[in-house]
């Protein structure tokens, strides 16, 4: 039997500021909800008005210091004080500033290159996901190939954490955090699969620039396909796409 394919409330943004409101207007609705709720977060550029309204919230009384914070991905092989791995980011620029402790931070351990000690994090990661009750809301953004988290094109529907290798196209787009050069950027990463995004109880996708307007249009508009791993949300009964209007052009 097919599964049935939900359209997502996709809301327009137009620009930066406009994001961040409305994107903060979910996870605001999620966090009185559930002030201790487990909330999924994402990196990259595309989120960051959204965290920053968050703050600013959270200055005006949105209470956020309860919540347990999971990531969406680690890259393999950086230490976890590495000023790009996502540790570091989450910790410095998410939980701190919303006054989350250390403790209630959960990033998997992408600190050893060896694979199989990889592969045994991304389980852990899994597995501290489940103990948890689960991701409450994940937030995501989208890749220039459709990519979720780093589950790239291909990726499998249901796979759960797992050791990944990047795209060239995906490191090519990350090298403007590594000075500029694609070879700086880690070859893997450990991240929360597709199965893994979608059993989280609502989602929130955030996407800004032209540069994402062709993977959002083939995620929205295209057949639900692992060759776009993004369309899949069109099959979650509860997802809200905040972009601005450069994303939707090709929508």
């Amino acid at each position: 039997m097919t599964e049935a394919v939900v359209g997502p409330e996709v809301v327009a943004a137009s620009g930066a500021h406009e994001i961040g409101q409305h994107a903060a207007d979910v996870v605001a609705a999620f966090v009185r909800a559930e002030p201790h709720g487990v909330l999924g977060v994402a990196t990259g550029s595309s989120p960051e008005p959204l965290y920053a309204e968050l703050v600013l919230r959270r200055q005006d009384g949105l209470r956020t210091c309860g919540l347990t914070l999971v990531a969406l991905d680690e890259y393999v092989g950086l230490e976890a004080h590495h000023p790009e791995s996502y540790r570091t980011f989450v910790r410095d620029r998410i939980a701190r500033p919303l006054g989350v402790d250390d403790d209630r931070v959960v990033v998997p351990d992408g600190s050893c290159p060896d694979p199989v000690d990889a592969t045994l994090a991304a389980d852990a990661h899994e597995r501290r996901i489940v103990e948890l009750g689960g991701v409450g809301l994940q937030i995501v953004g989208i890749g220039a190939n459709g990519h979720l988290g780093f589950n790239e094109p291909g990726s499998p529907f249901d796979g759960r954490s797992r050791v990944v290798e990047l795209a060239d196209r995906t490191r090519l787009d990350n090298a403007r955090y590594f000075g500029g050069d694609a070879r700086a950027v880690p070859s893997h990463a450990i991240t929360q699969g597709l199965g893994t995004i979608m059993a989280a109880r609502q989602v929130l996708l955030v996407a800004r620039g032209r540069a994402k307007a062709a993977a959002l249009a083939a995620a929205l508009q295209g057949p639900v396909t692992e060759s776009v791993p993004a369309s899949l949300l069109r099959r979650h009964p509860r997802v809200t796409i905040v972009a601005d209007r450069e994303a939707l052009g090709a929508v």
